[in-house]
């Protein structure tokens, strides 16, 4: 790791990074335009899972252990001993593309997807929250998100967390015993021009948020208190965080030079991962 005053990089290198995770003891993440799926002990050693032939982004894990694994064009894919197969095609509900996802311990996978042809300069508009069950079945979970994006959920599995993108909020959802999502609140309003992006949550409630346009990570508690905020780099981007570590108070900050276009991404090869310590440890998933 290379120092950075309280701040190291531990990955660097990687086209465009996103989706991460702390499970089993290690960072998982998804190199996007790699495309590539790595893990990544505190150490810094750094081991590829799966290599893909298409962008590749959220990661979450089905009840048995299987990794799942969104595939941008439209799909989410389980790892099958060195390759990713099949397991849910959405791409009648997300015409143009999927991003992020988080998994809950009793098999429901959320899929946040961009909603409007962004590579054409469509506007944006609204679209719905997407379920893919343990066996691979698709359903609406929520209508009318604005580019649902980061997620994140309660240890008691009770709570979705989304950071819509475009929206400039990260909205809350109860989840009922059957997977159902209700009672749609605001958890907080960002500031303006500070687009949420990847988000995790930590012991005291709060989230820490990547705001994508802004150049920062922001610990955002319910109803909108900003209570920190940590800068990146001139010249780069912040993409998505999660809280890890042995204790889980270890930030892993994932930064970018790119807003992750694919040849871009692929030229500079500037993404990384630095690590900030935090007083608060980490809490539910990711």
């Amino acid at each position: 790791m290379r120092p950075m005053g309280d701040r190291h990089i531990l990955l660097d290198d990687c086209a465009f990074l996103e989706g991460p995770r702390w499970h089993d003891g290690a960072l998982y993440l998804s190199d996007m335009h790699g495309p590539r799926v790595l893990r990544v002990e505190e150490s810094g050693t750094v081991t590829t899972v799966v290599e893909h032939t298409s962008p590749v982004s959220g990661l979450g894990w089905l009840p048995d252990g299987q990794m799942i694994v969104v595939d941008m064009d439209g799909y989410v894919r389980r790892l099958d001993g060195d390759r990713l197969v099949m397991h849910a095609d959405v791409r009648s509900l997300a015409p143009h593309g999927v991003n992020d996802m988080i998994s809950h311990p009793h098999g429901w996978s959320w899929v946040g997807q961009f909603g409007y042809d962004r590579h054409a300069g469509q506007a944006v508009e609204p679209s719905p929250l997407l379920r893919v069950d343990a066996d691979g079945q698709v359903t609406l979970a929520a209508e009318d998100l604005l580019v649902a994006n980061g997620m994140c959920l309660t240890p008691d599995g009770r709570e979705l967390l989304v950071a819509e993108s475009a929206g400039g909020r990260v909205t809350s959802f109860d989840i009922g015993h059957d997977g159902a999502l209700s009672h749609r609140t605001v958890f907080a309003e960002l500031p303006p021009r500070h687009a949420p992006d990847g988000m995790c949550l930590d012991a005291e409630g709060a989230v820490w948020v990547a705001a994508v346009t802004a150049g920062a990570f922001l610990r955002v508690r319910r109803g909108g208190e900003v209570t920190d905020r940590l800068e990146v780099e001139d010249g780069r981007h912040a993409i998505a965080c999660v809280l890890g570590g042995a204790d889980r108070r270890t930030l892993f900050l994932l930064t970018a030079p790119t807003f992750g276009e694919a040849e871009a991404s692929r030229a500079t090869r500037g993404a990384r991962v630095e690590t900030q310590p935090v007083d608060v440890p980490g809490a539910g998933r990711p």
